[in-house]
């Protein structure tokens, strides 16, 4: 698929790297939230092996405060447009809110990252319209499962034909399974587990662990030592054939990439 100008390749996994400026996000708040400080931590997470930064103006974290959609676009938008003026890479936009996203998209964001997979208001339209590419994310308001894996696929062929509705092509659509969304402890392993099964409804799959309350959870760590949890998860994603992992820690993230990448293909 293509993001931005550049171009993503099946059988390879992509480092999304996230950049927070928010004032409460759960593991990184504040520490990006002027201009400056963004800018030079794009450049970090570039120079380290980011391939598409993901722009994040409200924090998700649960019990998080919503803002409405003026502040959001107020602290994403000029950094959308610094990024774009200075950098060679594809932006992602972080957000469930359609003006945001529109504004977004007319400030250079080349994706929709959406937690509630375009299930919230015109969305879908707002990115068929900017022609851009979405990230369809599993997510649901309450955690209640008949079938947990069989509910969170119908769950996103809901999100799929919302799309197709819209006239969003094939091409411009990445599936994320949500891990940390409206799943329990057990859910998320299970859901990363079987992500297989998400790849076979033919889209590109992202995972997004980084630092999460799974990983806490399973080590017993607060956000600051969940490095080597994070790195697990990535190498899952390698084995289970994801295309992207969005990730805080992008250096250490993309060398276990490419190691990963290296056991997983290597034929002698």
């Amino acid at each position: 698929m293509i993001i931005g100008n550049k171009e993503f390749l099946d059988g390879k996994t992509y480092i999304c790297g996230i950049l927070n400026v928010t004032p409460d996000s759960f593991s990184d708040g504040g520490q990006h939230n002027t201009l400056d400080n963004a800018l030079f931590h794009v450049e970090k997470m570039i120079n380290e092996g980011m391939d598409i930064v993901d722009i994040g103006g409200e924090s998700t974290r649960p019990g998080y405060t919503r803002i409405s959609d003026e502040e959001e676009i107020e602290r994403v938008v000029p950094v959308i447009e610094a990024v774009n003026a200075r950098f060679d890479i594809p932006i992602s936009l972080d957000t469930y809110k359609s003006g945001v996203a529109k504004a977004g998209i007319k400030a250079g964001a080349n994706l929709i990252n959406d937690i509630w997979g375009l299930k919230n208001g015109d969305m879908a339209q707002v990115i068929s319209e900017g022609n851009v590419a979405c990230c369809i994310m599993h997510n649901r308001q309450e955690a209640v499962y008949n079938d947990f894996m069989s509910d969170v696929i119908n769950d996103l062929k809901e999100s799929l034909v919302i799309a197709k509705k819209a006239g969003i092509p094939d091409d411009k659509i990445i599936l994320d399974p949500g891990v940390g969304f409206a799943k329990s402890y057990e859910q998320n392993l299970i859901v990363m587990q079987q992500m297989e099964r998400i790849n076979q409804l033919g889209y590109p799959v992202l995972l997004g662990c980084s630092r999460k309350s799974v990983i806490g959870l399973t080590l017993d760590l607060p956000t600051t030592e969940r490095l080597e949890g994070t790195l697990v998860t990535t190498v899952l994603a390698v084995q289970k054939k994801a295309m992207f992992v969005r990730v805080h820690d992008v250096k250490e993230n993309a060398r276990a990439v490419k190691m990963a990448e290296t056991l997983y293909n290597f034929n002698y």
